[in-house]
Parts: structure tokens; sequence; C-alpha cells
């Protein structure tokens, strides 16, 4: 079966040759593990072997950046352009002059929650009302994509939560996943252009692609920085795990009395992969097993 390369070869080692085409892969860590700049090398792979980098969608909403330009411009010289919060117009949808940038702010790291346990009613109501109003334009953002290339999108900024249906992060997900990436190019296209589907339908056609060749990685943040506590805690995400078919857990461990990084392959379906601790370590060219 044709892979997904993950651009760091011991990796893609132990993933029997690397991710599956069309699947869901979610890496667990705390901050500053790897988990940006192991996700960066998998969208940079996109440019070799599908001739398009990857996108990525940043729910952080912490009011800062990920470090996703710093990383991808340190690493490989790839400058990562910001996509505008907007609406565009289905003629933008397919002209090249037109594509889309590679880094989509969608909650626009305005530092504000996205844990409902951190909200009042008020303000919940008032997030999911602007989540409706944004949600276009992520529709917009994932389909010109695809229509021109992209077969790899990265999801990052997903905060550390007790309970699933409490982040708001966790639902965005959903949609980005199932009703979008999941769905098949003209009912994708349906979505996105609405009144204007009939008018645009000989593009869509022209422009159509094979949704089961479009892959996600979801980066989600969690308190716990030790490996053993990953591997012996179940993930309160646990539907968000439930659905991946790889996940892939990033800490650290201590041996000969210095913490030292180190990741674990937890869960990787329909594949053979290598099941023991493996350690690695982080670089100008970001993270390598060891």
């Amino acid at each position: 079966m044709k892979r997904q390369t993950t651009g760091i070869p011991g990796l893609d080692a132990a993933l029997g040759g690397g991710l599956l085409p069309g699947t869901l892969t979610v890496v667990v860590g705390a901050t500053g593990v790897g988990k940006t700049q192991l996700g960066l090398h998998w969208l940079h792979q996109g440019q070799h072997a599908e001739e398009k980098t990857g996108a990525i969608i940043d729910l952080s909403s912490r009011g800062d950046l990920q470090s996703h330009q710093d990383y991808a411009q340190r690493m490989f010289e790839w400058s990562l352009l910001q996509e505008e919060l907007r609406v565009r117009a289905p003629s933008e949808f397919f002209s090249e002059a037109h594509r889309p940038n590679t880094l989509l702010p969608f909650l626009g790291y305005e530092g504000k929650r996205v844990l409902r346990s951190q909200m009042d009613a008020e303000d919940w109501d008032a997030w999911q009302s602007e989540l409706n109003r944004r949600l276009p334009v992520l529709e917009q953002f994932v389909y010109r994509h695809l229509v021109h290339g992209t077969r790899r999108f990265l999801v990052d900024g997903i905060e550390p939560q007790e309970d699933p249906e409490d982040s708001l992060q966790l639902e965005l997900l959903e949609n980005i996943y199932h009703r979008m990436l999941r769905k098949e190019a003209a009912w994708l296209a349906r979505d996105v252009l609405r009144q204007d589907y009939r008018a645009n339908e000989a593009s869509v056609e022209q422009f159509a692609y094979d949704h089961k060749q479009a892959a996600g990685m979801v980066l989600v943040t969690t308190r716990e920085s030790m490996l053993e506590q990953l591997m012996q805690r179940p993930l309160a995400d646990g539907d968000l795990v439930a659905g991946a078919n790889t996940l892939i857990l990033m800490g650290r461990i201590l041996e000969g009395g210095r913490m030292k990084r180190a990741l674990y392959i937890a869960k990787h379906r329909g594949s053979a992969c290598d099941d023991s601790i493996r350690l690695f370590e982080i670089n100008d060219r970001g993270p390598h097993l060891v």
C-alpha cells in the first residue's frame, strides 16, 4: 500500500513504511516535546509525494502562533503565508492565481477560552454563533486546498480538556475530518458553493479529486509530560482517539539520570508497526530518532 512518509526515516520504518492515506493520525504530548515539528515534517513531505505541501488549520486561541512559521523557515526554508479570515467568491476557488495560503488561524489568536467549563452560558452561546459565522471560511479553505492538490492537513492547537463535549476545538475537528476531508468531492462542493453550485458544476467536475487520499494529523497537548503517564492514562478525548487510525505518544523518560525525549506508537491500524519505545532528539532540522 502506498504510504505517506513523515520525512523522519526512523519513524517511517517504525510505522511500517509511513502513514496510510485517507486516515487520521493523532499525535499526543505536552507543550515543547516536538509535536509541531513532527507535523511540519509530514506536511513538507507532501511536496515530494503529491507535489503539494500540506495545509495547517490552527485552532489555538491563546493569542500567539504555534511557531509554525519559525519552525518551517528554520527546518526547510519554507515560508508559510497566512490565509485571511474572509469568505471568498466562487471565482477564486479554482483559479491558480488564487491558490490558498498554507496557514489558517481559524480562531484568530484572540486569547479567548475554548472550554465550556471556563465560560458562562452567554459566552458559550456567543462563541457558537461566531463559529457558525466563520465556518464557511473553514470549508472554503479545505475545499480550495483539495482542488489544488493538497492531500495533507495538519490541525494544531488542541488544548487539554477533561471532557470531549467541553471543547469547542474537538467539535471543530469533527467538522474538519468527517464533514470535509472524508466527504466526496462533489458533496463537499455542494456544501461550499451552495446556491452557486450549478453555475460552477463544470469546474467542480474538472477539479474532482479522490477524497480517500486526503489525510489529517491532529496535535493534542496534554498536561502530562512523561511518556509513561501518557501510556497508562486513558485520554479524555476518547472519541477522537477511537476514530484515529494512528496514535503516536510523545513524552519524556528518565534514563541514566537524564531526561530524554521518546515516542511510542500506541495504535496503527491496518499495518505492522514497531511497538518499542523509541528515543528521539531535536536539532535544527527537527526531530530525528536516535
